[in-house]
Formats: structure tokens, C-alpha cells, sequence
């Protein structure tokens, strides 16, 4: 699990059309903390990035002043991120560390994240870091009541960033900050203002310096909550284990789970007490694909009991838990005496 941690980490930046995340890409190219990476985006004529950029009609990498690279996405994002592994490799480009993807405004992030948790050319050399999301806060709260995409940008994301907050009015926003809220009750938010560079570290928690604190953070929110009165499908549901997870038992459970329910689970994040381990684990997955699990170096707070949140599309709730349960009693019934963790 160390050697995951240690791969080159993907950042996918999305949001719905007119969000403002091309500002936001821009105010964060100037950036040193982005001299070492490199950023995919649609085409530079859609995007407009400004003169920092000079823009390539051919496709070629495009080095900016800080030292990022940048390079359009013109066949699929395996190949696009494939060919510039192969220009770092030849001295085409100069080395990079990580990887900052922007999606097309009508994007759904849920294929692309797959594609960065499944590829097994990539999975060889990069991970998946964080997903984050602009939402307009002028024409956000529509977006996200009428337009599926911009719902599912925000059920996905690991943190959301408010833009355009000058142009509304504070009970506009914090009516925004609920809406938001009751699709993603676990993601951060923060006003575009405060959203610099460093967020797309701060908000990596496979990153090698990441600490517990950080996962609690990612994991905090409310134990339920449904989002039906906004207009939502979705359902947010933390599931608290207070008995040490069987860690056999558990991977059949989510392994089966996934398979019959995987695209009605967008997300699912876990700090496990496993059975037979003195620190805890975490889990990360999108619909069918789950990422290599990793201990923490320890524990986040006194609190021991494993902590599940699901982020769902139709499902029953109280059936899923109920199941962990059934699945958790048998495993620590045909626990053997030397328990063996991830």
C-alpha cells in the first residue's frame, strides 16, 4: 500500500458550465506550488487561459511560466495521459510530480474517476488524489436542483469551491452552502477567495504526508442525510461499527455490494477498525472501483469504531447496514485465532 501512496497523484477539477473553474485553473497555474506538475484540459480554445499560455494548435505540451506543463486532451484521457508520461520519459517535457485534470462543464466525473482507479497501465504509476468541484453561487443553486451532471459533480466531489460569491447575498449563500450540504454532507466547501493552490494537496488523503486529522475532516458530517427536499436522488448514510471489523468478511460484503449496486453507490469512504490491526485502515471508492486500502500511523481521536459513509442513488439505507452487520457477525464467528489485516 506504500508503493500507492508513492505514485504520481490525478486531481480532477470539474464543475458545470459557466462555474468558473478555468478561473480558478488560472489563478492556480501562477502558482510554485504547481512548478511541478501537470495539467490536462479539453482544448485551449475552449478554455481561454490567459497569456501565461501561449496556445498550440497541434497539441504540442506547452511549458508556462512557473514550470507547470500544460497539454490539451484530444483522443481519450488514458492516451492523452499516457502520451505525456511518454514526453516526460524522452525529455520532451520536463519532470512532473502530479497531474491536474479540468473536465468539460458537462462532464459526469464518474467514468473518468473509474478510468483513473481501473486502467491498469495507469494504475502502475499514478493514483487518484481528490475530485473538486466549482459551483456558480449565481446560478449554482438551479444547476444543481434541475441538471443531473451538476448534481453528480457535487456528490463526487472531495471538496466543493464556491465561486462568484460577490455577486450574491450571505442568506443566498449559506442557502447554497445547505443545498450542497444535503448532496455531499462530507465534502469540504470554501469560497472561491480562500481556495489557493495548496487545496489540492490539503485535500489528498493518500498523499504520504497526509494525517489522520485529515481523514477524520474527510469523513465528518451528519450520520444521515437525505436529499430529497432539494430535488436530489441522493442519500448520504454514515454507518458506525462499534465491534472491530473482520477484514475478510468486510471485503466480500462491499465486493458483493458493488457488484449488484455499484452505479447506485457514488461514493464510499471508511475508517476501519480491522480486527487483528493497531491502526486503522481507509477505504475509498467510486460505484464499482474501490482504491488500494492503507493504514494510517494512527488513530484520529479516541474514538475507535469504524466510520462507513455512502453517498447512494436509490438505495435502501437501513438494508445496507443491516447487511454489514450480518456479514460482520459471521466473519468474526470463523475468525481464526491469528487475524490477518490488509
Amino acid at each position: 500500500m506504500s508503493g500507492y501512496r508513492e505514485q504520481l497523484p490525478l486531481t480532477v477539477l470539474t464543475g458545470f458550465l459557466g462555474s468558473g473553474k478555468t478561473s480558478l485553473l488560472n489563478r492556480w497555474l501562477k502558482s510554485p506550488l504547481l512548478a511541478d506538475a501537470a495539467v490536462l484540459i479539453n482544448e485551449f480554445g475552449e478554455i481561454g487561459l490567459d497569456h501565461q499560455l501561449v496556445e498550440a494548435v497541434d497539441g504540442a505540451p506547452v511549458l508556462l511560466a512557473n514550470g507547470c506543463v500544460c497539454c490539451s486532451i484530444r483522443d481519450d484521457l488514458k492516451a492523452a495521459i499516457l502520451k505525456l508520461d511518454e514526453r516526460r520519459r524522452t525529455g520532451e517535457v520536463p519532470p512532473y510530480r502530479r497531474i491536474l485534470i479540468e473536465t468539460t462543464g458537462l462532464a459526469d466525473p464518474a467514468p473518468i474517476v473509474a478510468t483513473l482507479l481501473n486502467d491498469p497501465e495507469l494504475r502502475h504509476h499514478y493514483r487518484l488524489g481528490a475530485v473538486i468541484t466549482t459551483v456558480d453561487a449565481v446560478n449554482g443553486p438551479a444547476d444543481v436542483a434541475t441538471r443531473e451532471e451538476a448534481r453528480r459533480q457535487v456528490a463526487l466531489a472531495d471538496h466543493l469551491v464556491i465561486t462568484k460569491t460577490d455577486l450574491v447575498t450571505p442568506p443566498a449563500l449559506a442557502a447554497l452552502r445547505g443545498q450542497l450540504q444535503a448532496v455531499n454532507p462530507r465534502a469540504g466547501i470554501v469560497a472561491v477567495e480562500d481556495a489557493d493552490a495548496s487545496l489540492l494537496r490539503a485535500v489528498d488523503v493518500y498523499a504520504p504526508d497526509a494525517l489522520p486529522d485529515d481523514v477524520a475532516r474527510w469523513l465528518a458530517g451528519g450520520s444521515r442525510h437525505a436529499a430529497h427536499e432539494h430535488g436530489m436522488p441522493y442519500e448520504s448514510l454514515g454507518v458506525t461499527v462499534d465491534e472491530a471489523i473482520d477484514w475478510t468478511a468486510f471485503g466480500l460484503w462491499l465486493t458483493m455490494l458493488l457488484h449488484v449496486h455499484g452505479r447506485r453507490i457514488l461514493r464510499v469512504k471508511g475508517l476501519l477498525n480491522v480486527a487483528g490491526s493497531d491502526t486503522p485502515v481507509v477505504i475509498n471508492g467510486v460505484q464499482h472501483l474501490v482504491h488500494p486500502p492503507f493504514h494510517l500511523a494512527r488513530w484520529p481521536d479516541a474514538d475507535r469504531r469504524s466510520r462507513l459513509v455512502f453517498i447512494t442513488e436509490g438505495l435502501a439505507p437501513e438494508a445496507l447496514a443491516a447487511s454489514l452487520a450480518v456479514f460482520n457477525r459471521l466473519g468474526a464467528a470463523l475468525r481464526p485465532a491469528a487475524d490477518s489485516s490488509p
